[in-house]
């Protein structure tokens, strides 16, 4: 007994020092433990990896267990995680944003850490470098991050090796990774987190969810962008009863969204942004099951549903749901009320739903939004809601964003709207029709006092600057376009200049002197537009400035000869419309990123300089309107980029056959009302392949319109009235396909992230028809035109001009042409404007183009004309006046009768007006005689064929015939003496 007590105390004495011993290894984590082959093979590591700051000056010494980025295990040293991560690794001295990536290679001594459980290479820069497949034998790994690391090539399928893995992540976004087999992830069954967004999978779906099927505790699947093809018709997830995050966005799947995704009851998280999800949404007369929901992503698809019966579907998830996005899709209907049952939603996007001009979220918002109080943000932009905005959003008190541009808002919003918005960042709102005010008292101190962005455009604000934003002490961003302000910038504005990154303040009533005293000098290069108001007084230097608009208003003196020096940030440059005069400055070639420069509609003069060759980023030059002189510099086609070249109504002078060599991006080519001569460029399809627009009016060319301009494929503006241009229309004119195809309204892709959209260039053209300027801006579509009036050209009209199906405007007035008018030209459905006055057309005005009936204006006066006139359609609205100057021309409209002609013409006028009702007349007598003919031979070969054939009948047939005429005879003989004495025929 006492051997046996003395053996329990032995035993608990050991346990203790061996508990205290473990307590001391862990407390002061003993530098003995780090294996000296681990130390080596790290070493190894760090010898291959690029560190150019010095990250990894940790690593030196016996105990690599401190090293940062690596942990061991406090029992057997063993390294078990290592981390190569930035902005754990390097030192707080380091600017993490700007020091560069560790990068260099992977050594193969990885594979000597034999017992690393998690390993993180992400956010590294592997130089496109495959994934070690050395890798793949750590199959101690439960967590392996390899990130955003510039891997790239095929993933290697022995990672299936690491089946204790719990986390995967090998999402690529900048790297092209891509993966054929998927077969090994179907051995890591034990997955819990698995991250494969932009590798480009080539297995078909089916194969892939098939794999995904077999990992039953999967708890979040990322696989966005990874060129998926189509969705599972049933549930793919049948296994998997854990899964709460499913990620698909970014890929194509073209069809609607299958029911069974709206029954997963454990999802937290369902992203389907921009995969091209079309239809009406499923289940849209039940609920949904996803009573766990919390992030709903479905933006940028073509989803079709209605927000009632949507926001009823969602109802399961009323106490769940954070954050819904269904912005870019199709939906409609109204708000309901219910959309305030949502108490825990923080983010709400609903913008950009009206995808026409009558369809989008519609009705007025809901006053139950107020009980949203977790609201964050809220974006319903680009709809169709109407009515007056609910004073029940001032009840939102966490609000960090309000986005309520472009819908169709009235009323009024006063200082209750915004009355507990404390924490209020960002405010937009506009009404398309202009029917909202924004009316506060001018005392008023918003709760709000950190706004740094608002918009307000198309309402009420003025007449005077809103002085409640003196208030905010972030303001950035400041845009009050067309909000009725008059009278002066305020002072105040001057001194926050300096922090701002937008100021604009365009279509307003501002009379103000351009002021000095602005200092923009932001970081992030501003944007101003103070354009179309009535500022004064000369251009101000403002340094640091990326775009400058100042179009439309009443500023004068001369272009400040130091710009080019003193705002070389400048990217955009608008001084359209303005009383600025002298000479266009050399200096302007310093400023190297200038892609839009807009100095029309002014007083210059001078020579169009060469500062062009220095300003390899030009896409839009328009010095249209000035008083130009000279030429053109021949420097203008090595800006690669330049795409709108607008020289229009200067007094420029330059032979044009030899200009333009090698303007392969010019899409626009404007030289109209100058002097320019010579003959339109034989190699005009070589040097300006691009070209859509080319527009010459008013100048002294000579010489033929060149065949070259019918292999210009995109051409559809072609404007070379009043010139000197002799020589018929070429045939081949039928052939350009930019005719054939409809048009767009005008769009130039200059994007600016600073605009948040493309650049407002005002492009017009203009087309002349009947005397008229009809001007297009960039906001319409814009015809298709071809205009040769007012030129010496011959011949005829060519037939297959008739196949330019969607050509809007044709102008072949003032010519020397003779011929018909082509026969099918009824074929021009899309023809609005029609003008071949003034030529020696001559024959009838063809029937059909009373099928025309999109024409608006017609022009036929002056030629040889005859016939009848068409009566149909829009052509019993015509004024008599577009056939003056055809005398042979009659009908009821022009008051005269088509039977008054004189004899010869008139007989050919009758068989001109007859002849349409006559072609009726041929067809049905065509068809009666056929008919006859088809009869006679029918009914000859019955009886001919059977006598011919039957022996019997043909005998029967001739004994019938001698009968029947014997009897004949017979009759005639008795007859024939009675007849004679009644008569009194008989001879004496």
């Amino acid at each position: 007994m006492e051997i046996t007590k003395i053996f329990a105390y032995f035993v608990i004495a050991l346990f203790f020092l061996f508990a205290s011993t473990q307590y001391l290894v862990t407390s002061l984590n003993v530098s003995t433990l780090c294996i000296k082959e681990e130390r080596v093979a790290l070493l190894k590591i760090k010898k291959d990896l690029k560190d150019p700051s010095n990250c990894l000056s940790s690593w030196v010494g016996e105990d690599c267990c401190n090293w940062k980025g690596i942990e061991c295990d406090n029992q057997t040293g063993h390294v078990q995680k290592f981390e190569l991560r930035r902005y754990l690794i390097c030192t707080k001295t380091i600017n993490i944003l700007s020091s560069p990536s560790f990068g260099g290679k992977i050594n193969p001594s990885l594979a000597d850490l034999k017992h690393l459980s998690h390993l993180d290479l992400s956010y590294s820069d592997f130089e496109g470098a495959p994934i070690p497949e050395f890798i793949g034998y750590l199959n101690m790994l439960n967590y392996l991050d390899l990130s955003n690391a510039n891997f790239t090539g095929m993933v290697p399928t022995n990672l299936g090796n690491l089946s204790n893995l719990h986390y995967l992540d090998i999402s690529s976004p900048y790297s092209s990774l891509w993966a054929r087999d998927l077969s090994w992830l179907s051995a890591l069954s034990s997955l819990r987190y698995l991250d494969m967004n932009f590798v480009n999978i080539t297995n078909s779906p089916h194969e892939l969810f098939q794999v995904v099927n077999k990992m039953s505790y999967l708890l979040e699947l990322h696989l966005a962008s990874c060129n998926l093809g189509a969705l599972p018709p049933s549930s793919p997830f049948l296994n998997s009863t854990s899964l709460s995050v499913l990620d698909l966005s970014g890929n194509h799947f073209n069809s609607s969204i299958p029911s069974w995704m709206f029954n997963m009851s454990t999802l937290t998280d369902l992203s389907l942004s921009s995969t091209s999800l079309t239809r009406r949404m499923p289940s849209m007369l039940g609920r949904w099951k996803l009573c766990k929901l919390q992030f709903l992503y479905l933006s940028y698809n073509s989803l079709i549903a209605d927000m009632t019966e949507m926001i009823e579907a969602m109802s399961c998830s009323n106490q769940s749901l954070k954050s819904l996005d269904l912005s870019q899709n199709q939906l409609f209907g109204n708000l309901p009320n219910s959309l305030g049952q949502f108490k825990n939603l923080f983010s709400l996007d609903l913008s950009k739903n009206s995808w026409n001009t009558h369809s989008g979220v519609s009705g007025p918002i809901p006053a139950s939004i107020g009980n949203l109080s977790n609201l964050n943000s809220l974006s319903l932009e680009g709809n169709m809601l109407n009515g007056t905005i609910p004073e029940s959003i001032g009840q939102l008190t966490d609000l960090f964003s309000l986005n309520l541009l472009d819908n169709y808002w009235e009323g009024i919003m006063t200082n209750i709207h915004f009355h507990n918005l404390s924490n209020l960042r960002s405010l937009s709102v506009s009404s398309k029709k202009n029917t909202l005010a924004l009316k506060v008292t001018n005392d008023w101190v918003p709760a709000f006092k950190n706004l740094s962005y608002v918009e307000i455009r198309d309402c009420k604000v003025g007449p005077t600057f809103p002085n409640w934003l003196t208030n905010q002490v972030q303001l950035n961003d400041i845009i009050l376009e067309n909000a009725g302000i008059s009278g002066e910038i305020p002072h105040w504005l001057y001194n926050i200049s300096s922090r701002i990154g937008i100021l604009d303040l365009s279509r307003n009533k501002i009379s103000d002197y351009l002021p000095k005293e602005m200092n923009f000098t932001s970081s992030n290069y501003p944007r101003v537009d103070f354009s179309h108001n009535q500022l004064k007084g000369s251009i101000q230097i403002w340094s640091d400035l990326s775009a400058l608009y100042l179009r439309n208003n009443s500023l004068s003196g001369t272009f400040p000869t130091n710009i080019g020096k003193e705002m070389s940030y400048l990217r955009y440059l608008d001084l359209s419309h303005n009383y600025l005069k002298g000479s266009i400055p050399l200096s302007l070639n310093k400023i190297q990123n200038l892609s839009y420069l807009d100095l029309s509609s002014n007083y210059f003069t001078g020579e169009i300089p060469k500062f062009l060759m220095g300003m390899h980023s030009l896409n839009i030059i328009d010095l249209s309107n000035n008083w130009l002189v000279g030429g053109i510099p021949t420097s203008i086609c090595s800006i690669p980029l330049l795409f709108i070249l607008e020289l229009s109504n200067n007094n420029l002078s330059a032979d044009l056959s030899s200009a333009f060599h090698n303007c392969i991006s010019l899409e626009t080519l404007s030289l109209r009302n100058n002097k320019f001569h010579g003959s339109i460029p034989n190699e005009i399809r070589k040097n300006v392949p691009s070209l859509s627009e080319l527009l010459l009016r008013s100048n002294t060319l000579t010489g033929s319109i060149p065949e070259e301009l019918c292999h210009l494929p995109s051409l559809s503006v072609l404007d070379l009235a009043e010139n000197d241009l002799s020589g018929s229309i070429p045939s081949c004119l039928g052939d350009i396909n930019g005719f054939k195809v409809p048009q767009t309204p005008f769009v130039y892709p200059v994007y600016s992230d600073l605009t948040q959209g493309y650049v407002p260039y005002t492009r017009h053209t203009e087309l002349v028809i009947g005397g008229k300027v009809i001007e297009y801006t960039k906001e319409m579509p814009v015809h298709s035109i071809i205009d040769f009036s007012k030129n010496y050209l011959s011949g005829e009209i060519p037939e297959n001009i008739t196949q330019l199906i969607h050509l809007g405007a044709l102008n072949l007035s003032w010519n020397q042409l003779t011929g018909n008018i082509p026969s099918k030209i009824g074929s021009l459905t899309d023809l609005e404007y029609l003008d071949l006055s003034h030529n020696n057309l001559s024959g009838p005005i063809p029937p059909n183009m009373a099928s025309m009936t999109f024409l608006s204006r017609l022009n036929l006066s002056y030629n040889n004309l005859s016939g009848r006139i068409p009566l149909a359609n829009q052509f019993g609205t015509f004024d008599a006046s577009i056939y003056i100057g055809n005398p042979e021309l009659c009908g009821d409209h022009l008051q005269k009768n088509c039977s008054s002609l004189l004899p010869g013409n008139g007989e050919q006028e009758i068989k001109h007006q007859d002849s349409e009702d006559g072609d009726d007349d041929k067809a049905e007598r065509f068809g009666l005689y056929a008919s006859i003919a088809v009869g006679y031979i029918t009914g000859f070969w019955i009886v001919c064929g059977s006598l011919m054939l039957k022996r019997s009948w043909r005998h029967a047939y001739f004994n019938f015939v001698y009968d029947t005429r014997d009897k004949l005879l017979v009759l005639m003989a008795i007859n024939l003496p009675r007849l004679k004495r009644k008569f009194g025929l008989e001879s004496n």
